[in-house]
């Protein structure tokens, strides 16, 4: 079973083409769309496990133009 999130990234000024380049690469990013607001980018990840989508959404967290994130993982319901 798939654990999936959606990840609201803000970028530093200059930086939101290379950040959705980067994500766009990552395995597991389903989906990466600009939007208007508080945030710049949101990213749709899929991983196998928690620890994994844990692991990948650290990983977001570190490329260079990230300024924050913000996580909001899928429930059962």
């Amino acid at each position: 079973m798939l654990v999936s999130a959606c990840v609201l990234i803000r970028t530093s000024h200059g930086k939101f083409e290379e950040v959705v380049k980067m994500l766009r690469q990552i395995k597991g990013v389903q989906r990466v769309f600009p939007v208007l607001g508080r945030y710049d980018v949101v990213t749709d990840v899929e991983a196998s496990d928690i620890s994994e989508l844990g692991s990948k959404v650290l990983r977001i967290g570190r490329l260079t133009g990230v300024v924050f994130t913000e996580t909001l993982v899928e429930i059962e319901q």
